[in-house]
């Protein structure tokens, strides 16, 4: 199944992005949640919307910068309200001083609920070129937390086919979530010659041929989609789907 991640009409109020979706025939939404965006927050605003438009909320995706356990209590009560099938946090930011307690608190809720708790590798960040800005972050450490992973195929690095191979080897079957984009949150055919960067096309029969059957959201940077013309933003979502049937879905 394709989602839309609502990050990427970030630019749009959120009651647009679901009209967007339903138009653009996604088989659902990312929401993605942020600190400063309240309407992203009110779970009853939500579930009307994904109710009346009828496009589901089927993941939600959140940073770990500033969670606490109260605030991961809150995220779940909105996942159940919306039936989401997916949570996708980051592991601990290295502010967070005290993070014992954020593996515990995932694991406890992935085993008392009916949902994926995923964690979703990070760029390999370091402060003072020596400390790292994520705890626990390498692609065995997050599969370790949970056992459900989400890979986020922007940050991956882009000059070798072995490494995105290798990611996806390494978190295979605990992958419930794949962020859809090129490098730098590009369209994936907007790099050369309408070619991605990444090898994104034989991943994408690869994920077919391996079985892969959770969620693909579409990722980007506004700025791609052309998000100042509402036609050229369908037009670009045409294309995507159009991609992801020829790379994945109808590929045999």
């Amino acid at each position: 199944m394709i989602l839309l991640s609502t990050s990427s009409l970030d630019w749009y109020w959120i009651h647009r992005t679901f009209l967007f979706a339903k138009k653009a025939w996604f088989d659902g939404i990312d929401l993605s949640l942020a600190n400063d965006n309240y309407d992203l927050w009110d779970e009853n605003y939500i579930k009307w919307l994904s109710d009346s438009i009828w496009v589901k909320v089927l993941s939600i995706t959140v940073s770990s910068k500033w969670l606490d356990e109260d605030t991961i209590d809150k995220i779940i009560s909105l996942s159940k309200i919306l039936w989401a099938q997916v949570v996708n946090f980051s592991p601990p930011y290295f502010k967070d001083l005290n993070s014992s307690w954020f593996s515990k608190k995932l694991s406890k809720i992935k085993k008392e609920n009916k949902i994926s708790i995923a964690i979703k590798n990070v760029e390999p960040e370091f402060l003072l070129l020596v400390i790292p800005k994520y705890r626990n972050s390498s692609l065995l450490d997050i599969k370790k937390i949970t056992g459900d992973t989400s890979l986020d195929l922007s940050i991956l690095d882009w000059s070798s086919w072995v490494d995105i191979i290798k990611a996806h080897k390494i978190l295979w079957t605990s992958i419930k979530n794949i962020y859809l984009s090129d490098k730098d949150w590009l369209l994936p055919w907007n790099a050369w010659w309408w070619i991605s960067n990444l090898p994104l096309e034989s991943f994408l029969m690869k994920l077919k041929t391996t079985a892969y059957n959770w969620f693909i959201s579409l990722k980007v940077n506004p700025v791609e989609l052309w998000v100042w013309n509402e036609d050229l933003v369908f037009q670009n979502f045409e294309w995507v789907i159009s991609y992801y049937k020829k790379y994945y879905l109808d590929y045999k």
